[in-house]
C-alpha cells in the first residue's frame, strides 16, 4: 500500500510539475505579446493567439488576466528571446528557443545540460540550417471537412494539412503555412469561427534521424532536461 501511494504522490508531482511549467511559459509568452503589441487581444493578434494556447491548456483566466496586468505595469520583467543551437549524442541537432531576464545565467544553464547530458552547444548558423521556421495551428478534426477546409486555406498560405492525435487522443489537423503567412492564417480561420487548440512557430527538422530505441532514450533525456529549465521554452530536434 505504501508503495502504491509513493507512485502515486510522484506521479501527481510530476503532473503538477509539468502543468506549473507550461503556465509559466505561458506567462512570458503573454508579456512578450503585451510589449509587442499591447495589452488588448483585440488589437493584439499574438497575444489573442496566445490567449488560445491558454485556454486549451486550461490555464485558469484570473492567471492570465494577471499575467496581462504584470506585463502592462512598470515594473514589467523585459524578456530577450534567443535561440540556442546544438546536438545531442548521436548527431541529433537542437534547437532551444528560450525567453529571459538574464542571458548569462541561461547560457551557462544551458551549456551545463547539454554537457551533462553528452550534447554539444553550438555556435549560431551550427544546426539552423537543417530546419525550417513554420506557422503551425492545431484544430480539433470534430465538425471540420478536411478536404474542404484545404482547397479554403489554400489561398491564405497552407503548404501543408496533416491529420493525427494530440497527446491526449484528440483528433486533430495540423495546418502549417510559411513564418510569414502566421498573420493571414490565423485571420482565415477567424472569419471561419475556428479557434485553434493551439497556435504559433514552430521549427520543423528537413531530415529527421531515425535512432535505435536506447539511442533516441539518450537523445530525449537531453531534451527533457533542457525543457525543465525555467529560460527555456521550447526545444526542437532532428530525431525521427
Amino acid at each position: 500500500m505504501g508503495r502504491i501511494f509513493e507512485k502515486r504522490k510522484t506521479t501527481m508531482f510530476a503532473r503538477w510539475n509539468r502543468v506549473s511549467k507550461q503556465f509559466s511559459r505561458l506567462a512570458k509568452d503573454i508579456a512578450i505579446a503585451v510589449k509587442s503589441g499591447g495589452p488588448s487581444p483585440e488589437a493584439n493578434p499574438q497575444l489573442r493567439r496566445v490567449m488560445q494556447n491558454a485556454r486549451a491548456l486550461n490555464m485558469p483566466k484570473d492567471k492570465v488576466e494577471a499575467a496581462i496586468r504584470r506585463a502592462s505595469g512598470q515594473d514589467a520583467v523585459d524578456y530577450e528571446e534567443i535561440v540556442y543551437e546544438g546536438y545531442a549524442p548521436h548527431g541529433v541537432a537542437l534547437l532551444v528557443e528560450a525567453a529571459t531576464d538574464n542571458g548569462t545565467r541561461t547560457v551557462a544553464n544551458v551549456r551545463s545540460i547539454f554537457k551533462s547530458k553528452g550534447g554539444n552547444l553550438g555556435n549560431s548558423g551550427s544546426v539552423a540550417f537543417q530546419f525550417q521556421r513554420m506557422a503551425v495551428f492545431r484544430l480539433k478534426a470534430e465538425g471540420l471537412d478536411a478536404d474542404e477546409l484545404e482547397l479554403e486555406l489554400i489561398d491564405h498560405g497552407l503548404e501543408e494539412m496533416l491529420e493525427g492525435e494530440s497527446e491526449d487522443g484528440v483528433r486533430q489537423l495540423v495546418v502549417r503555412t510559411g513564418f510569414t503567412d502566421l498573420g493571414p492564417m490565423q485571420r482565415a480561420l477567424e472569419e471561419r469561427g475556428i479557434e485553434p487548440m493551439s497556435s504559433g512557430t514552430e521549427y520543423i527538422c528537413q531530415a529527421p534521424i531515425e535512432l535505435p530505441e536506447d539511442q533516441a532514450t539518450e537523445v530525449l533525456e537531453l531534451v527533457d532536461a533542457l525543457e525543465q529549465d525555467d529560460d527555456v521554452q521550447r526545444v526542437f530536434h532532428s530525431l525521427a
